[in-house]
């Protein structure tokens, strides 16, 4: 049998849709099959999901997958997720909670109580992760504080990709990826740390086993009846789905950042070793033992130009399009002048996963005038998005250098978002990836751990050759000089705003309204 007839299966699961893909290992073909589940919020800030159900869907879409293969061989399945998922498993391994998400802020009050305290500095500096609701850390507090019985009944605390791996194989483990997402774990001795189980008053034993990325284990009898696979296929551990996506776009070089914007955007970029920022932005993930992914993601991405054409160019953006790059929208948007002729955006719709994002400013627009029309305000809040994710790509460098940025996402697919990301990251960027990267990057991965190459560039070029070269974005150099002014005018937009945000709660908070008018010159 030849190159052409053999694949690798990788899986990427996801908030709401499970991908799973078959790369032929020559790179000459991929068959990818989708499936999706409900994301449920059955309270305000919980974001839950029913684990089998996301485990049934996730059979379904890789059976699917091999049937699409034609009886090739498969030489592997690996598998990606998204980090900061908790379960909680009796003795039995029987979820007693749902799988909570990284969207779920039920934890909001544990993150504040642990920056007040000073104690998140050092959570992070240990564990490479910064405090925030997302986090497990929280989440595990949270429960301890309210939901103690739930606590006394709960054998296992465990993630999403590791209940995944568990009813693939039959073994409960975790991956040196996901562990290092979930605040709890000592990225530099690569071990559990004692000291925050103690503060999270979770033992050792109620954690799983920690394999590399690269951990081989085998498909049960079971699993294998029910996806079309033999029992014993090869199943890698693999990596979270930031890690993968880096991989699966050839984001890996240490000197390149990939930037992903769909719904959200993500900013990553590789180092040889964990690297913690004194900031608190930014998170730091294990790819390999000896590849880690730093970055961060944010929240005000693409979901920010879905919000302004539904709120104000609802004609050409209807309620039931979902999508962040309506061609009809953007194309209004593109007969405004760069610069939205004095408009500016503030895209803080949602906070961010940070410290500095659940403080910072709110969404604001500035300079309004009675000339800007609807088109201006869908234009600035594409601008505002893009000169935020500039702002943040500026301070992953000031960590380690960034010589080049890679784009991909559904965004990134319209010209005018690729346009004017470019002009305003100001330096050599291209485009390469598709909606499958995390599942490619799943495959590469396994592609490495089985030995069939040499290390992770050649691993990800064997099944997608083209990926290594991206397409260059090129950029006017006018666009670039108006997106650098209104760069140096943010930090103080910024500030100003948030101070004005500032007050109005005080304000809300404060009955005596005659106080605040006399505190105001010019109020009365």
């Amino acid at each position: 049998m030849g190159p052409e007839r053999r694949v690798i299966l990788g899986v990427d699961v996801g908030t709401t849709t499970v991908r799973a893909g078959a790369f032929a290992l020559d790179g000459s073909a991929r068959h990818v099959r989708t499936r999706t589940y409900p994301l449920l919020q059955p309270l305000p800030g919980w974001q839950v999901q029913d684990p089998d159900v996301l485990v049934a869907a996730t059979l379904a879409a890789v059976s699917a997958c091999v049937a699409d293969t034609a009886g090739a061989e498969v030489v592997a399945l690996a598998v990606s997720s998204p980090r900061h998922c908790v379960i909680g498993l009796d003795a039995t391994l029987t979820p007693v909670t749902p799988l909570l998400t990284g969207a779920d802020t039920r934890s909001a009050e544990v993150a504040r109580d642990l920056r007040v305290s000073g104690q998140s500095r050092e959570l992070h500096r240990v564990t490479g992760t910064p405090v925030h609701p997302g986090s497990p850390l929280c989440k595990l507090i949270w429960f301890a504080r309210h939901e103690p019985y739930l606590c006394t009944a709960t054998r296992w605390w465990i993630g999403l990709k590791d209940y995944l791996v568990h009813r693939l194989t039959g073994t409960l483990v975790t991956e040196l990826s996901s562990a290092s997402g979930t605040g709890m774990f000592d990225v530099h001795r690569r071990v559990w740390s004692a000291g925050v189980l103690d503060l999270v008053g979770v033992s050792g034993s109620q954690l799983p086993p920690v394999l590399p990325t690269t951990g081989v284990l085998r498909l049960s009898s079971a699993a294998g009846q029910g996806v079309g696979l033999p029992s014993g296929t090869p199943v890698v551990v693999g990596a979270a789905d930031g890690p993968s996506r880096s991989l699966g776009m050839a984001a890996i070089d240490s000197t390149v950042a990939g930037l992903t914007l769909a719904a959200t955007g993500a900013l990553r970029t590789v180092v040889a070793a964990p690297l913690v920022d004194p900031s608190e932005t930014f998170s730091c993930a294990a790819l390999t033992e000896d590849a880690w992914v730093v970055g961060t993601t944010v929240n005000n991405g693409g979901n920010v130009v879905r919000w302004a054409g539904r709120a104000l160019e609802p004609d050409v953006c209807p309620a039931s399009d979902d999508q962040f790059s309506a061609p009809g929208l953007l194309a209004l948007a593109e007969r405004i002048t760069p610069g939205s002729d004095g408009l500016v955006m503030l895209p803080q719709l949602r906070a961010d996963r940070t410290p500095q994002g659940e403080s910072g400013p709110p969404g604001a627009y500035l300079g309004l005038r009675s000339e800007h029309s609807r088109d201006h305000l869908v234009r600035a809040a594409l601008e505002g998005v893009c000169l935020h994710l500039g702002d943040v790509r500026d301070r992953l460098a000031e960590l380690t250098p960034i010589s080049r940025v890679r784009l991909t996402g559904g965004a990134f697919r319209h010209p005018l978002w690729r346009a004017v990301m470019a002009a305003v990251l100001d330096c050599p960027t291209d485009v390469a990836g598709k909606d499958d990267d995390a599942a490619l990057g799943a495959a590469a991965l396994g592609l490495f751990a089985i030995g069939l190459a040499a290390d992770l560039t050649e691993a990800v070029a064997l099944l997608d050759p083209e990926i290594v070269h991206g397409e260059p974005v090129a950029v006017d150099p006018c666009l670039t000089t108006t997106y650098r002014g209104l760069r140096a005018k943010l930090p103080v937009l910024r500030t100003v705003v948030g101070r004005v945000g500032e007050i109005l709660d005080e304000v809300a908070a404060d009955p005596d309204v005659d106080r605040w008018v006399e505190a105001v010159p010019g109020a009365s």
